[in-house]
């Protein structure tokens, strides 16, 4: 009767032990973050990009001064590609267009960035 007992009670440990788990410390996961060279490469390159997706012909680079010229079916475009203080870039599409041309360009433009940059 005593070894029943036992057997029971080392049975009832062996049990109370099993369901017990040490879960570790969660690790952080370092994930490293582009620079600010290879953040303004990304947008620069998604800023032409989107312009030679819409049919423009780059006709002035500066990437110095962050800027990007484009022209087609009589409208000019300008890409303005700036890193701000705060470490952020910014783009800005502006346009000069002929009468009869194509108002819509500019926003296809932009959705065109957008879509390359992943937004």
């Amino acid at each position: 009767m005593k070894n029943i007992f036992r057997l029971f009670v080392i049975a009832g440990v062996l049990a109370a032990m099993h369901g017990c788990y040490y879960y570790p410390a969660a690790v952080p996961v370092v994930v490293p973050q582009p620079t600010a060279q290879q953040r303004f490469d990304r947008t620069w390159s998604a800023a032409q990009g989107a312009m030679v997706d819409q049919g423009l012909t780059i006709t002035h680079q500066d990437r110095g001064a962050g800027v990007i010229q484009g022209e087609r079916g009589g409208v000019a475009i300008t890409a303005s590609v700036q890193t701000l203080a705060d470490g952020r870039i910014q783009v800005k599409f502006n346009s000069r267009e002929a009468a009869g041309a194509d108002g819509d360009l500019i926003h296809r433009i932009s959705e065109s960035y957008d879509r390359r940059m992943g937004l």
